[in-house]
């Protein structure tokens, strides 16, 4: 699955995930190129979404590069306005037919609130206000886990979800999810719900690894810039490397997988030098730079309060 040398973690159904991927939200004009240039830098994990846009430039690069599909390991994810039972294998297969491929490796649940059903992606009514619906995330996880035995996707999982939401979904469900993604870095560790999903045999993707670096998330002025920590920073130099590099090798010593999102190939190629090994007296030092600080926190915008029980709830 992985080019050679690559740091891979096995998942609850005995696939081997690459610890690093390329994101590929925003940006659709230059998804293309940039997930060619991680294919040919050595990537082997694309992490893509419906709601991204971005799905049919990823297919295309993946047909590009010649690399054989089952050495790609590739994510995508259900968005809010399929989440009704009936509508989660048509959405799945719309994904596979920009994507060009006739199977995922992964399929998360992206967020756990419906929207109104539809192909509106933001449904929003005469004031421009966001129209959810009352569908059951749970009803929508069950009829993902069919998309597992009609083999249109290797696994399922879930992304955004509060621990009660995850728990919900364990005691509940006949498959146990093989991913949760959510926002993580070092200023944002949520070590007791990381813990959590280790204990339940559920593999950790951290998006976001460089915390604030997106300016819809806001906040950049008041706390400035996760990769200008003076810590990562000064651990970065005892390396040669930088401190984004740094970051993403914390997650991967952790045993997560991390999701860096480029458009520059430079940075692209930076992002997956990360082979060195850092020390554990350098781990220890980034375990204790953690703020609870978290960016993404959409509950306003969705009418929905997401992350109830978790560390950098925004009040």
């Amino acid at each position: 699955m992985a080019a050679q040398n690559q740091k891979t973690f096995k998942l609850n159904t005995g696939a081997q995930i690459p610890a690093i991927g390329l994101g590929t939200w925003q940006d659709e004009a230059a998804q293309e190129a940039a997930v060619l240039v991680a294919l040919q830098a050595g990537y082997r994990h694309i992490d893509t979404a419906r709601c991204y846009g971005t799905e049919p430039a990823v297919g295309k690069a993946i047909k590009q590069s010649g690399i054989p599909r089952n050495e790609i390991f590739v994510t995508s994810k259900l968005w809010n306005n399929k989440h009704h039972p009936d509508d989660v294998e048509q959405a799945l297969q719309l994904t596979l037919d920009d994507l060009g491929l006739e199977y995922l490796d992964l399929f998360l649940m992206h967020w756990p609130v419906a929207f109104k059903r539809g192909d509106e992606p933001f449904p929003s009514d005469k004031d421009g206000n966001l129209i959810t619906d009352n569908i059951d995330y749970l009803d929508t996880y069950k009829a993902m886990e069919g998309l597992v035995k009609s083999g249109k996707t290797k696994a399922i999982g879930i992304s955004n979800f509060s621990k009660k939401e995850v728990q919900r979904i364990l005691d509940h469900a006949t498959i146990v999810p093989a991913v949760h993604q959510m926002e993580l870095h070092p200023w944002l560790q949520q070590k007791d719900f990381y813990k959590f999903h280790q204990d339940n045999g559920i593999h950790v993707i951290q998006y976001s690894p460089f915390g604030n670096q997106n300016e819809i998330y806001g906040s950049r002025e008041q706390h400035g810039q996760l990769v200008n920590d003076p810590k990562l920073v000064e651990i970065g130099k005892k390396y040669g490397k930088t401190s984004n590099q740094v970051a993403l090798a914390w997650g991967i010593a952790h045993g997560r997988s991390v999701i860096p999102k480029s458009k520059s190939p430079e940075r692209i190629r930076q992002n997956f030098d990360i082979a060195f090994k850092l020390d554990d007296a350098d781990i220890q030092a980034i375990d204790k730079l953690d703020k609870k600080l978290r960016f993404n926190d959409s509950s306003k915008d969705f009418g929905y309060e997401l992350f109830t029980d978790l560390d950098g709830k925004q009040k």
